[in-house]
């Protein structure tokens, strides 16, 4: 398995996701992208597990990480990739296509053309994001190097459909335990039913629902939710449930932290037993910092808010802004059919290169729409030429 970063980028598209490399099964693509790397002499190369780094170390006044992993979930009979032409243009189809190979494929093709950025930039290409936290490879590198993620901001390559989304909101799924006595359902009055006591929580939720679930911050609006997503517990259709448990999820927005959010649950449930089943924390957009700002102007667009939960919050915990953003439509993820318009990686690398190879942030916000978006695809032009 080879890469070639200056090929066509559609072509390296394509190579990228017919490169099976479902979570914990990197290793092929990994080497492939780490030989091609360290073949550019502008690029210091760093290998943590299966994960590549790769960093400019050209003395400038900003550093920008660039980041995408490399794994898919698995693969159900939509490998090898292939084209289908519809009516906004055409589209690779096949897993990874949407989240995140081509992001990978924006991020490895400027790694290569972008010898001299205006921006120092740390691409990291890691493994093991779509399964569980202990695997994640962003994680691995901040514990073990944290050194290669230093930054003034950081992009993480998610698709976003060439928009700008904003940090990110927490998430916490914890179980309340709701007791009763067993009986036999004939003579039910010598026991009591559990699942008849869930209806003060059903209530409670109900309640929550019917309030602003509307939260501001950095200028972008986050939608909070919180319902029961699991109930489980009886003993048989003749017995009086002695005890019952609710699932229940709450989406936080980056105003609280982790803490606050479940000091919040914990008052609005006080008097149930709750066991937490997993915390983890929001990031704020950083929407308020200048650098952020020349890049939502480059891309040209309204930034928007990441509802979901992304490796953005890792940088957070570093004290480093971050955003999502890159080509694909989130909503495909994961599918059966998953796909990426083809153009819209284009449209990404006109916008992160000229971003990247031009010194804007120190200009003001430089320029927005069309005129930005122009600008970004003139300027990687020039960027590919040199480097050709």
């Amino acid at each position: 398995m080879s890469l070639d970063l200056r090929a066509d980028l559609h072509t390296l598209f394509r190579r990228i996701v017919d490169c099976e490399s479902v979570s914990l099964h990197e290793e092929v693509l990994a080497d492939a992208v780490q030989t091609a790397l360290v073949a550019l002499p502008h690029l210091e190369v760093t290998r943590v597990g299966n994960s590549v780094v790769a960093r400019t170390v050209l003395g400038r006044s900003r550093r920008v990480v660039v980041a995408g992993h490399l794994d898919t979930v698995p693969v159900t009979g939509n490998l090898p990739s292939w084209i289908e032409h519809r009516t906004d243009g055409d589209h690779l189809v096949g897993r990874g296509t949407c989240d995140m190979k081509g992001g990978v494929a924006v991020a490895l093709q400027l790694a290569a053309l972008l010898r001299d950025p205006a921006k120092d930039v740390t691409w990291v290409f890691y493994e093991a994001e779509e399964i569980a936290a202990e695997f994640n490879g962003l994680a691995h590198i901040a514990a073990q190097r944290p050194d290669l993620l230093d930054a003034d901001l950081a992009i993480l390559m998610e698709p976003t459909d060439g928009v700008v989304e904003g940090g990110c909101q927490g998430t916490m799924r914890f179980n309340l335990v709701v007791p009763g006595v067993a009986a036999h359902s004939a003579r039910s009055w010598t026991g009591h039913n559990a699942i008849h006591d869930l209806a003060p929580i059903l209530s409670i939720l109900d309640s929550w629902q019917q309030g602003d679930p509307l939260v501001e911050v950095d200028g972008l609006t986050y939608h909070e939710g919180l319902n029961a997503t699991m109930v489980s517990g009886g003993v048989a259709g003749n017995v009086i449930p002695p005890q019952v448990t609710i699932q229940i999820n709450y989406r936080f927005a980056p105003d609280k932290s982790a803490a606050q959010a479940e000091a919040a649950m914990r008052r609005l449930f006080d008097g149930w037993e709750m066991a937490i089943l997993d915390l983890s924390e929001s990031a704020r957009p950083g929407l308020d910092r200048p650098l952020a700002q020349s890049f939502v102007a480059a891309v040209g667009s309204a930034p928007l808010p990441k509802y979901g939960w992304t490796d953005v919050a890792r940088f957070s915990a570093l004290g480093i802004p971050a955003l999502n953003y890159g080509p694909g439509d989130a909503l495909c993820a994961h599918k059966e059919d998953e796909h990426c318009r083809l153009a819209s990686l284009d449209e990404c690398a006109a916008a992160l290169g000229g971003w990247l190879a031009t010194d804007r942030s120190a200009q003001g916000n430089g320029p927005t729409g069309g005129a930005g978006r122009s600008a970004g695809a003139a300027q990687r032009n020039d960027v590919a030429e040199r480097a050709l």
